[in-house]
């Protein structure tokens, strides 16, 4: 049966150490003699003790918690990313605070409220783009560091996402190497990485000598991808085909609709002779490897782009002089599939 334990007070005194001590420890247990340490430690095994952080955070002007906001949960893109980041965080000592915004600007402005009266150190934001409230945002990064992922708002605010430029590039030139020129099917640019892949693509096929050719409706705000490429697709198919053989679409989710569409016409899509489309895209979503076929995909560093976000932030938190690039835009990695 394990010893039980009121308050921190009486946790310390079966500790043998001061309430300060054991104060410090929680805040970060390096900060206290191993021998000291150990003790603490040994105690927290044979005890049903756990520190009210909540209470504790109250009284400082900081705590040792991360916001992290958003657009989606939901996204698998967006829960990769969090996991990672969240890990990395509880390696480094702190706490993270997720809030989704789910497409909502409202939402996003409320989170950034709810991220301040939190009292985190730091926040780490995949803004909506868009459909963003900047006054809020800018509420926030006057308060506190903060450092952008995937997309951002305009300003000096450090940002970690993809190289947009570079991976369209490398895909484009695949593309037009082992078949016709891609088509580029785009989205409504729900924020900077819908407009710098479109852009991106066109430069690219310039440079190439093709003429770039843009479809798409991107008018309607909406961040349900599967749903536009179905829909889109569907309607195409029905009044006379594509525009092209081979279609680069603007992100997975949007060729997980394409494809959906082409095989509900009876059309096979891949890159064999007897192939009636090939399909691409942009991000290796989690689940880009199970579609059938197989989709052709620029993958995101995932990774790095979570490690780098993380790293970004703690050298603002140190304010050691360390130099902060504002803007750290990553390379993508080709992915051979059966879809192109």
């Amino acid at each position: 049966m394990p010893m039980t334990h009121k308050t921190m007070e009486d946790f310390a005194r079966s500790c043998g150490v001061s309430r300060p001590t054991l104060s410090k420890y929680f805040d970060d247990p390096t900060s206290v003699k191993p021998a000291t340490r150990k003790r603490i430690e040994e105690a927290l095994r044979s005890s049903d003790y756990q520190p009210n952080l909540f209470a504790r955070n109250l009284n400082r002007k900081r705590t040792r918690s991360i916001g992290i906001v958003v657009p989606t949960v939901t996204d698998p893109f967006y829960s990769e990313m969090v996991s990672r980041i969240e890990l990395r965080l509880r390696d480094e000592g702190y706490w993270p605070i997720v809030i989704s915004s789910h497409g909502s600007s409202e939402l996003e402005a409320e989170a950034t409220r709810t991220i301040l009266s939190l009292k985190v150190s730091g926040a780490l934001i995949a803004p909506l783009g868009r459909r963003s409230d900047p006054r809020a945002i800018e509420k926030l990064t006057q308060a506190i560091p903060i450092v952008y992922f995937d997309t951002y708002l305009e300003g000096d605010t450090p940002f970690v996402g993809n190289n947009n430029v570079q991976s369209m590039s490398t895909i484009v030139e695949y593309l037009c190497r082992s078949g016709d020129a891609p088509v580029y099917f785009d989205i409504p640019h729900v924020n900077h990485n819908s407009r710098e892949r479109v852009e991106s693509y066109i430069d690219a096929m310039r440079r190439l000598g093709q003429e770039p050719a843009v479809f798409g409706n991107i008018e309607d705000y909406t961040w349900e991808f599967e749903r536009i490429g179905y829909e889109q697709t569907e309607k195409m198919l029905g009044n006379g085909g594509l525009p092209g053989k081979t279609i680069l679409c603007a992100n997975d989710r949007l060729a997980f609709g394409v494809m959906a569409a082409a095989f509900s016409k009876g059309l096979k899509v891949g890159r064999k002779a007897d192939c009636d489309l090939r399909v691409a895209a942009h991000d290796d979503h989690p689940l880009s490897r199970y579609t059938c076929p197989a989709l052709t995909t620029m993958a995101q560093d995932f990774a790095a782009m979570a490690g780098r976000s993380v790293e970004t932030l703690l050298a603002l938190l140190d304010e050691d002089g360390t130099t902060v690039a504002p803007k750290v835009k990553l390379d993508a990695t080709l992915v051979m599939r059966q879809s192109a």
